[in-house]
């Protein structure tokens, strides 16, 4: 795969909500407003691509027995490094979003493409992957939140707009289900379309 065929991997044939459904609490527990999507995206985006360079970088020392904790310990460190950075620059979306933050130490989504992809492959490549699969799910989380704060609080970045009965249910955890839901089908559909559609190359 080149590297754009890696971002785009990322984004879209495996993105980590939409395609493989992991790493879900975030996703519902955050994107009741778009700013705390993108914030939460961008965080998830750093660790996962200092990850990927960092296992691959140390994928010859790592002894394949110890390598799961090894990987532990590398997340958990940059999950550390993004905590500080963002609870400095952002502590206003921090107040609402820190614990998420500190959570992306479980996210699954990192550790398997650390042990699938970063653990195999050299620098470059984990790098780009790592950055795909980061972009996929800010995407999938801005995604969600845009419709749930439009849908819920009838605003955007906090910025009111638009003058109707906000669904308040969209706000709620129960909206973030439905959201999601309804987002993945749409992914799968488009991609089964696009399946189906005659290819011109």
């Amino acid at each position: 795969m080149t590297n754009w065929q890696l971002i785009k991997n990322g984004i879209f044939a495996e993105n980590t909500i939409f395609k493989l459904a992991i790493s879900l609490c975030p996703s519902i527990a955050v994107t009741n407003s778009v700013k705390n999507g993108f914030v939460l995206g961008i965080a998830v985006l750093f660790v996962q691509t200092m990850v990927n360079v960092t296992v691959s970088a140390m994928r010859n020392i790592i002894n394949s027995k110890i390598r799961i904790p090894v990987f532990m310990l590398v997340i958990s460190g940059w999950v550390t490094v993004v905590d500080m950075i963002v609870a400095a620059m952002a502590p206003e979306a921090y107040k609402q979003i820190g614990l998420y933050i500190q959570i992306i130490v479980a996210f699954a989504s990192i550790l398997a493409r650390a042990e699938v992809f970063a653990s195999k492959n050299t620098f470059v490549p984990s790098m780009f992957d790592g950055i795909g699969m980061g972009i996929g799910f800010m995407v999938a989380l801005v995604i969600i939140s845009f419709f749930r704060e439009l849908l819920g609080r009838g605003s955007l970045w906090g910025f009111a707009f638009v003058d109707f009965k906000p669904l308040l249910i969209m706000i709620m955890p129960a909206g973030g289900f439905f959201a999601v839901g309804i987002l993945m089908a749409f992914f799968n559909w488009m991609e089964l379309r696009g399946g189906k559609a005659p290819s011109h190359h």
